[in-house]
């Protein structure tokens, strides 16, 4: 295996070409790496449902310019909040509050739009599609990591594992750990048309269920639906029957949003999350972002949010012309505690929204419901901490000149 010369520039492969990946590919391009993301599907198809750009994902895309391009597709007005089955409000939010609170709202969008977004932000023949890789070499000081894929191996400086919940790099990177465990429940998602009706925004608890309703931009709908449910499980007659089995009686308007789902598709998903933590997000020459360092329960929405953060802050710490070990270690050590601070309480609010016990649900309620109405503010300075974080200062990218892709620049 030939040596790389330092006069090529600094090479980093992205392997995984999700929200994570792509920002990390925009983030290191922007800092002066030739960077090639590898994504094992062979196109980006407009899969999924939507996701929920929070204050602190929107300052994190601003550092790459797409922040405002992602502000002007906020589509909530009005008041939303917290229901039960029956339709009683335990707590009211408005998004103004949201955005005095935190200085930007809370975007829901479609994610094959910030698929696209992200995408488009790369220089051409940055992304290549159908190519599955495996990391054969971590690599060292003295050493590059090596990737292997279906066309030959290749060299990098740098390579970023951001393969997922159940990412291979992680594993070859830390054979030992665990990795994601069930989080004991289920998740449905779905996009439907406008019902044409108005309505508040709401999630909605239940026993061992929740739903939730919210608009886009484009006026199509982004619901979803999590129970507690043996992993692995599969209704017999279609998603949609399940859902209208566990929901059809909840209030208005989930019963228009069942009519107007039909027998469209909708995505079922077992949630996994990481419950015990890495002894780092890195080793060697390689970082872990997004799910492949912290799969968390959807619960406080984050997921997308911290690999979005994940991405710009390894940036600002792997300096191509500095020393790459000193700043993963700086990486991991700014990431970590956050991140797994998150996936724990992430998975405390899965257990307190998704109780069974009717005692335990009613004594949950009335809390809720008594702190909205004699402490309005307090439900959301509970998420100061999460939706205020600032990304690393702007001059974090110090080479705004594009530079170009990896190539075909392989090891024999």
């Amino acid at each position: 295996m030939r040596k790389y010369s330092d006069t090529e520039g600094a090479r980093a492969v992205v392997v995984g070409g999700g929200i994570g990946g792509l920002t990390a590919a925009a983030a290191l391009t922007r800092r002066g790496w030739r960077v090639t993301v590898l994504e094992r599907a062979e196109e980006l198809k407009p899969v999924g449902a939507g996701i929920a750009l929070a204050p602190n994902g929107l300052r994190a895309l601003d550092v790459i310019g797409l922040g405002d391009p992602i502000r002007a597709l906020a589509a909530w007005q009005g008041e939303g909040g917290l229901r039960t089955p029956s339709g009683r409000w335990l707590s009211r939010t408005d998004p103004q509050a949201a955005i005095d609170a935190f200085g930007d709202p809370v975007v829901l969008l479609h994610r094959a739009t910030l698929t696209a977004t992200l995408a488009g932000a790369l220089a051409e023949g940055t992304l290549r599609t159908g190519s599955a890789a495996e990391l054969i070499d971590p690599g060292a000081a003295d050493r590059p990591a090596v990737v292997r894929t279906a066309d030959g191996d290749i060299e990098a400086e740098l390579v970023v594992g951001a393969d997922g919940i159940h990412s291979a790099l992680r594993t070859a990177l830390f054979p030992a750990h665990p990795g994601a465990t069930y989080s004991g429940f289920t998740t449905w998602r779905l996009v439907v048309p406008d019902p044409g009706r108005p309505f508040a925004p709401h999630e909605t608890w239940g026993p061992g269920r929740i739903w939730g309703t919210q608009p886009m931009k484009d006026g199509r709908i982004y619901a979803y639906a999590a129970a507690r449910t043996p992993q692995g499980g599969h209704a017999p007659d279609g998603e949609p029957a399940e859902l209208r089995r566990l929901f059809a009686t909840w209030h208005d308007p989930i019963p228009a949003i069942l009519e107007a789902a039909g027998e469209g598709p909708v995505l079922r998903n077992d949630v996994h999350h990481i419950a015990e933590a890495l002894p780092a997000y890195h080793r060697g020459r390689v970082a872990l972002i997004g799910d492949a360092a912290h799969a968390m329960a959807p619960t406080l929405g984050q997921g997308g949010n911290q690999a979005i953060e994940d991405a710009i802050v390894l940036a600002h710490h792997a300096d191509p012309g500095g020393d790459l070990a000193a700043g993963l270690a700086r990486y991991s050590a700014d990431r970590l505690p956050r991140t797994m601070g998150l996936v724990r309480t992430a998975d405390r609010t899965a257990r307190l929204n998704m109780l069974r016990n009717p005692l335990g649900i009613a004594v949950r309620d009335t809390l809720i419901s008594g702190l909205s109405t004699l402490a309005p503010g307090l439900l959301l300075r509970s998420f100061a901490s999460t939706a205020t974080w600032q990304p690393p200062a702007a001059r974090m990218l110090t080479r705004q000149e594009s530079s170009p892709p990896l190539g075909d620049r392989r090891t024999p």
